[in-house]
């Protein structure tokens, strides 16, 4: 009888169709999160008109979802280190699905914000149970590259929601767009036969079939015979509290991560909310302004993917600061008056170091918190980033209440990624001395 621990198996497993298998769905999962929650801007130049709303009063609603998203983040990323990922992803799916069909039976903004704050709830919670999940079912050599091209499926759910906006709206309403949504509850009974449990998970709760089996699968060539013992030791962290983000040297790198998304998160929805609205004033056609929002997404999908395969390659930490950069730089370009291409390319490059940075801010986040506190440490990550997301719509409706002029507005956008990446360099500073402290000490 041998004792076997489960993540050197893990880290070192060969690619296989299991992999694609666990990937594909948790990307599936994504796409129905982005849907719901770029929804918002599609719908926005057509309910502010409906209802009557000013700037101000729409940025405030579409910060229901958010508010929802925070909370979310925080009690279901770690109810999911107690109860497992699975349940914790079944929960949150079904509950934003559910609130999402309701919003298109909405006959005013206060029932309208009561069901997106619910919404946000669940799309808050699914986001890192997905991230740990897929995080504990990659190889090591692998693991920033398939976190990003599972969490690109958040873009193509943007990118979704504007393509369907651009055929819906003009013949269906708006409400159509929160009916459609009833596609994804559907299926959920197939994801849940699918998508499996946490290995690591499995063992701690003394699963050990289970997990032997789930092992099998990921590694047909791996040696586990029946009376093997397994363990899943947890190498940065024992704890299951908040508190366990702040030792063994993660202190510096907890805030500056926290700080990091808050102003990643906030650049992310201001653009997703009132880009197709800033361009609509600036003279373009609806539909014009949703293609922007297109392509916003579409350059997230393309950024996650490419600096997740850069963090695999070399540091992921560096990449982010890059990005950081030419986010700030692109975004506080889109103001100044450029032929249709350049304009286009920028928001690319905007999305691609917006939405393609969160992903893989995540993806670092599950790669620094060990298994007891992955799902917490994401959460709490995610949670107190909606704080920016929060801002994030405010910020643009009280810029649009004000009359600002368009470049001003996208300035002030920009203005984040300039103080996340400065946030990004001080966590590597700092994971560079605990990683010289702790080879001196060893």
């Amino acid at each position: 009888m041998r004792t076997l621990d489960v993540h050197p198996i893990i880290d070192n497993a060969r690619f296989t169709p299991f992999h694609w298998m666990v990937m594909a769905w948790c990307g599936l999962l994504l796409i129905f999160d982005g849907y719901d929650l770029f929804i918002y801007g599609v719908v926005l130049p057509v309910i502010m008109k409906e209802w009557g709303l000013t700037p101000l009063q729409a940025g405030a609603l579409g910060s229901y979802a958010l508010f929802g998203m925070m909370f979310g983040a925080l009690v279901f990323g770690s109810l999911a280190d107690r109860i497992g990922r699975k349940k914790g992803i079944a929960l949150c799916f079904a509950l934003f699905s559910t609130a999402t069909i309701l919003n298109g039976f909405a006959s005013s903004p206060s029932e309208f914000g009561i069901y997106r704050f619910i919404a946000g709830l669940g799309c808050g919670g699914l986001m890192p149970n997905a991230v740990a999940l897929m995080n504990e079912y990659a190889p090591k050599r692998l693991r920033s590259t398939l976190v990003a091209i599972m969490f690109s499926g958040y873009s193509m759910g943007g990118m979704l929601s504007a393509g369907v906006g651009i055929f819906m709206l003009p013949r269906f309403g708006w409400e159509s767009m929160f009916f459609a949504a009833a596609v994804p509850l559907l299926l959920l009974p197939v994801i849940l036969y699918y998508l499996p449990e946490s290995i690591g998970f499995l063992v701690r709760q003394g699963r050990t079939d289970e997990a032997r089996a789930l092992l099998k699968k990921l590694d047909p060539a791996c040696d586990i015979q029946p009376g093997d013992t397994l363990q899943a030791t947890d190498r940065k962290g024992g704890g299951n509290a908040v508190v366990e983000l702040f030792r063994n040297g993660l202190a510096v790198r907890t805030l500056a991560l926290w700080l990091a998304f808050f102003c990643c998160l906030l650049m992310v929805y201001a653009l997703s909310s009132w880009l197709p609205k800033l361009m609509a004033n600036a003279g373009y056609s609806l539909g014009s302004s949703l293609s922007f929002l297109l392509v916003l997404n579409f350059g997230g999908m393309a950024g996650a993917i490419l600096g997740g395969w850069l963090g695999d390659r070399y540091n992921l930490v560096k990449v982010k600061v890059g990005f950081f950069i030419a986010a700030a730089l692109s975004i506080s370009l889109l103001g100044v008056n450029s032929p249709m291409p350049v304009l286009y390319l920028l928001i690319f490059i905007a999305g691609a170091t917006t939405i393609g940075t969160q992903i893989l801010l995540y993806a670092g986040a599950a790669q620094m918190y060990g298994l007891s506190v992955r799902s917490t440490g994401l959460g709490w990550a995610s949670g107190i980033g909606r704080n920016g997301a929060i801002v994030g719509p405010l910020l643009g409706g009280a810029l649009m209440g004000i009359n600002l002029p368009l470049q001003l507005n996208f300035i002030a956008f920009a203005i984040p990624g300039a103080i996340a990446a400065l946030a990004m360099a001080v966590h590597l500073v700092s994971g560079r001395r605990h990683g010289l402290a702790t080879a001196a000490q060893a």
